[in-house]
């Protein structure tokens, strides 16, 4: 694979605004110094992603993603890091010089990309044929613009037609140098298998005489396509879907979604409508923030892709009841979802497309905000029309729109609702509330095997569990000492009263008790590199910068853990050449746990409340007290040191010496405990009995 030059790369990400990137796939607010969004990565309803701008990264707190641009483009892409600087590149208009490949060369990359590449490719060829063909025209592009689909809607979302011939893409693809296994896999064209199902050696294309729309992923690739018949007495059905692959999966894509996401973002609203048209006749008539599930049931997939860009959605409905009916509980999952969820109808016999065409734009939009309703409103008019004077059916109906409230995360929300339902039923609050409830029990505990649990109910709140605490488990009384032993123990420096079992002096401890937790010391080291990496360049005194100070205190002292020390080997090179470490750099290094660490040690997950400066209550900033900062790591991070070479000489002495080797080890841990004091002292921390 043809190298990019580290110029290049270089060029890249310093241009790559990190804001800008991550907000072409969520919908990022700001927050104090930093912004956020609810994860891309992982199902979640309060935000807990944040990107840092300054730091160039983003860490979400939730499931530990973390990285710079570069790897924030490979997370949510899946893409390699080579294809992850093209997509930068192509992005801020940077050339990428990369020797020339031939198809081969192409399809020697991984499966994914070239799985990416001929569709790309075969959308061109379907593109071209719609309209420099006879057939393309005559056909494909008479049908769209029958539809009144103009020029620049079918450019925009690259629009094409398949020519109604067995292998018309299977020989040009092949004549293009693509091999037959990646045309089979994106399901571009099938395998004919005989009455056996045995591969014949037969293949044919799967899309014929049919219009084609691209389906792109939400950074605009093409990962399959949907395919309309221009047939009248065709048998076959009348739309044709690429099947999954392993770059689509139409249970996790929203057509339109990548030439909308930008107005859904700052419209901060989705239209939810059906089918590909739907999409087309919208936005070529100026509503461009308008997606379609095409066709398929709504999955949480697809409105985890929703709530990257807004919190609001409008689901756009044809009149016709039994659809509606089969669409409730795709709208009861946008609840669920934490989205604020309107409908919008239209008269019986037009959907969005053909009402769009039939009154103009603006009549349109104006139908929009007028005849825009709350789901639970709708839904709690639809099913007491349903229900209309028959007691048995009301009480259902009642029950449904419970239902659809106990969806809803948010408990102001629920509330409100009910308290809208009560009165649209005309029926006492209070009782519906408590029917609210049981359903929301009956709900949690067939969830939880049958047990039972408050969920998310209204009104009711369940007691702290009680009882007893478990007793604490008591400490083995201290073993006698043999007078070897005490003299051992005052030699170092233990007081009598430790002898007498009143403290479980040192002597009496296991090794497990005297050594300090490893994490301890990962901490301590993890500090030091904290702090070298994010305040290198501040001065602590005229001429010396936290780095000089941290690394003339460090000594040479050896970091025993093993990414610690990596990271503060890296941060030493920068320094070597000349260069002050910076998270901006450490981001993008080759190593994925360097780049994991880097992004932890840099985000912070709170960030001081405005409301103290507004009632001008002063907290001191790390900033401010950088030099007690650097004191304190250095010197934490040599007690804990000290204390695992006390550690270690005492599990020395219980085994046999001869005199003068324990003799060595007696003085040694005298002086080690000496250390330990004064730099306990230093800390200010207390020393226990034990110890002294």
């Amino acid at each position: 694979m043809a190298r990019i030059p580290k110029e290049t790369v270089d060029q890249i990400i310093h241009h790559a605004d990190i804001v800008e990137v991550v907000g072409d796939f969520v919908s990022l607010k700001r927050k104090g110094q930093n912004m956020w969004a609810c994860c891309p990565f992982h199902h979640e309803k309060s935000p807990s992603f944040s990107v840092a701008p300054a730091k160039g990264l983003y860490k979400c707190f939730g499931c530990g993603k973390a990285g710079g641009v570069v790897q924030f483009i490979m997370d949510i892409e899946g893409t390699s890091y080579v294809e992850a600087l093209k997509y930068l590149a192509k992005k801020y208009g940077i050339d990428v010089e990369e020797e020339e490949k031939t198809p081969e060369q192409q399809l020697a990359q991984n499966e994914k990309d070239s799985q990416f590449i001929v569709s790309n490719w075969a959308k061109d060829h379907y593109h071209k044929l719609l309209l420099s063909t006879d057939e393309g025209q005559g056909i494909g592009l008479s049908y769209l613009r029958q539809r009144g689909l103009n020029q620049a809607t079918i450019k925009t979302f690259e629009l094409g037609y398949s020519l109604d011939q067995w292998d018309d893409l299977l020989k040009s693809a092949t004549a293009a140098g693509f091999e037959q296994k990646y045309l089979e896999k994106t399901g571009l064209i099938i395998r004919r298998e005989d009455d056996q199902g045995q591969d014949t050696g037969r293949r044919y294309d799967r899309f014929r005489g049919r219009v084609m729309f691209p389906i792109h992923n939400v950074s605009g690739r093409v990962i399959g396509f949907g395919a309309r018949t221009l047939k009248p007495n065709d048998k076959t059905a009348k739309y044709l879907n690429s099947p999954e692959s392993e770059i689509y999966h139409k249970s996790d894509v929203l057509y339109g979604l990548y030439q909308g996401r930008q107005a859904i973002r700052s419209e901060e609203l989705c239209y939810l409508v059906e089918g590909y048209l739907d999409v087309l006749s919208l936005h070529q008539g100026g509503i461009k923030n308008v997606v379609a599930s095409s066709g398929t049931s709504l999955t949480d997939g697809q409105i985890r892709l929703i709530k990257r860009y807004t919190d609001n959605v409008t689901v756009l409905y044809d009149g016709d009841a039994a659809g509606i009916r089969a669409s409730l509980r795709g709208i009861d999952m946008l609840l669920e979802g934490g989205l604020n969820v309107r409908v919008v109808l239209f008269p019986d016999g037009d959907d969005p497309d053909s009402y769009i065409r039939k009154v103009g734009d603006q009549r349109f939009k104006d139908h929009l905000e007028q005849a825009s309703q709350d789901f639970i409103q709708f839904k709690t008019d639809l099913v007491s029309r349903e229900a209309a004077q028959d007691p048995v059916k009301k009480a259902e109906a009642i029950r449904e729109v419970l239902q659809s409230i106990g969806k809803v995360p948010d408990p102001i929300k629920r509330q409100v609702f009910l308290q809208q339902t009560s009165q649209a039923f005309s029926i006492d609050e209070q009782v519906l509330i408590s029917e609210y409830n049981k359903i929301v029990r009956n709900a949690t505990g067939k969830a939880a095997g049958g047990s039972s649990g408050s969920g998310s109910g209204v009104g009711s709140g369940a007691a702290p569990s009680g009882g007893p605490s478990a007793p604490a488990t008591p400490r083995p009384a201290p073993r006698p000492m043999s007078p070897e032993e005490e003299a051992e123990a005052l030699m170092y420096g233990a007081s009598p009263e430790d002898l007498m079992g009143g403290g479980g002096d040192l002597l009496t401890m296991t090794k497990e008790e005297l050594e300090p937790v490893p994490d301890v010391l990962e901490q301590c080291e993890r500090e030091v590199v904290r702090l070298l990496l994010l305040y290198s360049p501040q001065p602590l005194a005229p001429d010396v910068s936290v780095a000089q100070y941290l690394l003339q205190q460090l000594d040479d002292t050896p970091f025993k853990t093993g990414i610690y020390a990596d990271l503060l080997h890296l941060c030493q090179e920068e320094l070597n050449q000349g260069r002050w470490p910076e998270v901006r750099t450490l981001i993008q290094h080759g190593r994925s746990d360097i780049r994991a660490l880097v992004a932890e040690l840099a985000t912070e997950k709170y960030e001081l409340s405005p409301n103290w400066t507004t009632h001008q209550i002063y907290v001191p900033r790390e900033l401010d007290l950088l030099q007690t900062a650097c004191d304190n790591a250095i010197l934490r991070l040599n007690k804990i040191n000290v204390e695992r070479e006390l550690a270690t000489r005492l599990e020395a002495l219980r085994h046999p010496l001869d005199d003068a080797t324990m003799m060595e080890h007696l003085q040694t841990i005298r002086l080690l405990k000496q250390m330990d004091n004064q730099l306990a002292n230093m800390l200010g921390t207390v020393i226990p009995r034990a110890a002294m």
